[in-house]
């Protein structure tokens, strides 16, 4: 049943301390190596590209693109924490983004009350998924395969194949289209659900809990750790941040379809795999999650701007997810040899 494992690789202090400058460079290399890439693809943009890629109008592009991805991707996280995946992130977001449309324009429900509904369905979804996978103990990539699958069918039955349009509130299109410092608010969004992950994840017994599950569930029940609520919490959660990048979506694209959102899958993978490569390489983290995003966001930029064709940008996700998939590999293979 486990999908994912959990297994942080980063140096401790007490390791630290006996290393020699040098040595210390090197053993943390691969904990920012990723950073430090990200910020050289910047340098190396900036300096090829100076009149359009290191620009306020470019920023505000990227962050408009990849803040749905980046949000995907913290929810695809969560789940992984737990040693399990969630592949109802790039499917759920396709029935989402046409509900939050359809509740407005087919049935006249408020906008608030319409983000409300699809925000708890998407949590409900995740609560099926959860007991799918520790109550009818279904592999998480078969569980959330078949639901997301459902979930899509649904879209496809709900729209007939056509968009779902309609004149919508200047509320709910402010939803994505506002801007705050002159950067879009969607951004904002981003930020503050990440600090936040980052606090529960780093800094309290709920984030020590999930994974403490993903690196060893059996020894966490021997521990007292009731593994069954935290990972149904786990997908609730993903399944609850699913529906809200979802509602972003409509407030975007303001017409809704089926044939959008399965394309999210992948980058928003891609992210939170390469999220376990750095910071805290060989376990999930939430600002390794943030770096992968911005890895895929800055690359993808500068080839486009490069002019790169339109296959560009998903040749470089399944590439980047292939390279990040091996280096997680190689990373648990190296701390299980080091054990022993």
């Amino acid at each position: 049943m486990q999908s994912i494992e959990s297994n942080a690789l980063e140096p401790t202090r007490a390791e630290m301390k006996e290393l020699s400058l040098t040595a210390k460079l090197i053993r943390l290399a691969p904990v920012y190596g990723l950073v430090l890439l990200t910020l050289g693809l910047i340098i190396l943009f900036s300096i090829l590209l100076p009149d359009t890629f290191p620009t306020l109008l470019n920023l505000r592009a990227i962050i408009s693109d990849k803040a749905i991805i980046a949000l995907l991707s913290l929810a695809a996280m969560i789940p992984m924490a737990a040693g399990r995946i969630d592949l109802t992130v790039g499917y759920g977001i396709v029935l989402w983004h046409i509900l939050a449309i359809s509740l407005q324009t087919m049935f006249g429900i408020p906008w608030p009350i319409a983000v409300l509904i699809v925000l708890c369905l998407g949590a409900f979804v995740g609560f099926l998924n959860g007991i799918l996978v520790e109550i009818a103990k279904i592999d998480a990539f078969i569980a959330t395969l078949g639901t997301g699958t459902v979930l899509y069918a649904l879209a496809l039955w709900h729209t007939g194949g056509r968009q779902v349009v309609g004149v919508l509130p200047e509320g709910f299109y402010a939803v994505n289209g506002t801007f705050l410092f002159g950067l879009p608010i969607t951004g904002y969004y981003v930020l503050a659900i990440t600090v936040a992950m980052w606090l529960l994840l780093e800094y309290t017994p709920i984030g020590r809990y999930l994974y403490a599950i993903g690196a060893n569930p059996r020894a966490a029940e021997l521990n007292g750790i009731p593994t069954r609520k935290f990972v149904v919490g786990a997908f609730i959660s993903s399944g609850l941040m699913t529906a809200l990048a979802g509602v972003i979506l409509a407030s975007k694209l303001r017409i809704g379809q089926a044939s959008v959102g399965l394309e999210y899958l992948l980058p928003a993978l891609v992210g939170a795999f390469l999220g376990s490569t750095t910071i805290k390489p060989g376990r999930v983290n939430v600002w390794g999650t943030i770096v992968g995003v911005a890895i895929l966001a800055v690359g993808i930029s500068g080839i486009q701007q490069f002019g790169g064709s339109f296959w560009v940008e998903p040749m470089f996700n399944g590439v980047t997810l292939l390279v990040a998939i091996g280096i997680a590999g190689y990373a648990q293979r190296r701390k299980g040899a080091s054990r022993k």
